[in-house]
């Protein structure tokens, strides 16, 4: 099935159980508005090469349309679409006053020089600059897309309009009005989550066993948060491979400073000092209290589900579960977390970051830990609610909640 087939299923789920209005229901199936837009560049050899640029804006009923902009080979209509809509969802569960929208433009970033990604990036903004703006809709980075790119892009747009609105883009430069924390907010987000879960799970930090699979930015950061806590992380993987840390059948912690210090100098996990090499397969089925999938989408699925033997699971990535395996997971009493909560963190900071811009402030990093804390131990508590209300996953109360949200704004 497509991202957006999938993404409709987990509507209709939500719409069943809230015995929704039938109009909302109907407007609720397609984006408000979809942009397509030429995007020329002038490439470094003087010729003109014509890329394709997206940009879906799914609902503004609770605010301003909110979402990345990702520059991949791979982008379609279909892929943006659906990201717009959980975009949506993930707003409306943490209950910030932002909509879903999401771009992207069909180009692979690394055949691209740096002059050449600053001119596409500038010329994707001039394609929608009309449609956007700190009261209408705000993108941000996504996949290959950066702190640097999205300075280009308000530079860009405000040469444009004429005016200074920093507000306009999130997950700038912090000399452009970036926020503080942003950088790890995803991951400090999924923190809260684990805390909250383990407290539900009558787990305690040193005995809580954590895998976590992708030792990029948002998992590295994550392991190393939950280690300070003191919470068990006994293996970890990248690209390259896994490792975990168990001697004499009993697990043993990894020293996750260490790892990430080995990380950055050897290029990947693999190899570190006292830990035996396993596969990321191998890594998802180990018998661990959470597993938190931070990698890539659709790790999950009903090939592997039947040998994942973690009790929880914190989806630091975007869709690592498939809808077939969620099916599963559940018949088995597994608790899964789900991204729209899980990694909403990112989200949140951004819209703290718009926040900031709009009314000319910049907090510092404490303020803006201690209501992230706040909004994601409330989103954790609703949707924990939720699903016992109602005796279902959490991720289906997850969208049970944002879509009651949106639902009731749209009628307001």
């Amino acid at each position: 099935m497509s991202p957006f087939d999938n993404a409709m299923k987990q509507l209709d789920k939500a719409v069943e159980i809230l015995h929704l209005d039938t109009n909302i229901h109907e407007r609720l199936k397609q984006p408000e508005r979809m942009l397509t837009v030429a995007v020329p560049v002038v490439m470094d050899d003087g010729s003109t090469k014509v890329f394709i640029g997206y940009r879906s804006q799914y609902n503004n009923a609770l605010g301003p349309y909110k979402g990345g902009i990702r520059y991949h080979p791979g982008v379609t209509i279909d892929e943006v679409k659906a990201l717009s809509f959980w975009m949506m969802v993930k707003c409306a569960t943490v209950n910030i006053p932002m909509g879903g929208g999401k771009g992207g433009v069909i180009v692979n970033p690394k055949e691209l020089s740096e002059g050449e990604i600053e001119r596409l990036s500038r010329s994707y903004v001039r394609g929608i600059w009309r449609n956007i703006g700190s009261d209408q809709d705000v993108p941000a980075p996504d996949v290959y897309t950066t702190p640097q790119i999205m300075a280009w892009m308000l530079d860009e747009y405000e040469k444009l309009v004429g005016h200074s609105d920093p507000g306009v883009i999130t997950g700038k430069p912090i000399a452009d009005g970036g926020s503080e924390g942003r950088g790890f907010s995803t991951a400090q987000g999924g923190v809260y989550c684990v805390r909250e879960l383990a407290k539900k799970m009558n787990l305690k930090p040193e005995q809580t066993t954590v895998a976590v699979q992708g030792f990029g930015n948002a998992g590295a950061h994550m392991a190393r948060i939950l280690s300070e806590m003191g919470y068990r992380i006994i293996a970890v993987s990248d690209s390259r491979g896994a490792v975990k840390n168990m001697e004499h059948g009993t697990w043993n912690k990894l020293d996750v400073e260490a790892l990430e210090k080995f990380k950055h100098d050897t290029g990947s996990v693999v190899g570190f000092e006292g830990t035996e090499m396993i596969t990321n397969e191998e890594l998802l089925k180990l018998e661990v209290d959470i597993l938190v999938p931070a990698a890539l989408e659709n790790v999950i699925t009903l090939e592997n589900v039947g040998r994942i033997r973690a009790k929880a699971i914190v989806e630091l990535a975007n869709g690592p579960t498939t809808p077939e395996a969620d099916d599963v997971l559940k018949e088995k009493g597994i608790i899964v977390v789900p991204d729209v909560l899980a990694n909403a963190g990112g989200v949140t900071v951004s819209y703290f970051e718009w926040d900031q811009n709009v009314k000319g402030e910049h907090w510092t990093e404490t303020v803006v830990l201690e209501k992230l804390e706040k909004i994601m131990v409330n989103a954790f508590d609703e949707v924990w609610e939720t699903k016992e209300k109602f005796g279902i996953d959490m991720r289906t109360a997850a969208f049970v909640r944002a879509i009651e949200r949106v639902a009731d704004a749209m009628q307001k």
